[in-house]
């Protein structure tokens, strides 16, 4: 006697039919949502914000399983191309050897973002020294 087996993974937030498993993390704990298309491009999307100022720490892109597409391909958008042209244009204008295209390197990012905060920090106010003229003692006349 055959058995077939249908195993179908269901949407963690809609109860759709989820094409995919996203995994995640924040707080040093590792979490995985089952999702359709739509709610994990919706995902990326609310935390795109955050992944791009964010400093990446390890681990590596996860290629996903056959199947999942992950929504869509990669593709910048036009306020990260923005960012990484000024960034590209400091280092140069820095002395950074930097190519016309391509990933800029981390050491790069950190001596921009440095710059960034320390252009962004107050300047103090160097009070002006005045010398004055002596005053004239009126007892003395």
């Amino acid at each position: 006697m055959a058995q077939k087996v249908l195993v179908e993974v269901v949407d963690d937030l809609d109860g759709g039919v989820a094409t995919q498993t996203v995994p995640f993390s924040i707080d040093g704990v590792q979490y995985e949502i089952d999702l359709s298309e739509d709610n994990a491009a919706e995902l990326r999307d609310v935390l795109a914000r955050f992944v791009s100022r964010a400093r990446r720490t390890g681990g590596r892109k996860m290629r996903l399983a056959a199947g999942q597409s992950g929504g869509r391909s990669r593709t910048t958008t036009a306020e990260e191309r923005k960012f990484t042209q000024e960034v590209r244009q400091w280092a140069q204008d820095n002395g950074y050897a930097v190519s016309d295209r391509g990933r800029l390197p981390s050491e790069v990012q950190q001596a921009y973002e440095i710059a960034q905060q320390e252009a962004a920090k107050p300047a103090k106010k160097v009070a002006a020294t005045r010398k004055r003229s002596p005053r004239k003692n009126a007892a003395a006349k």
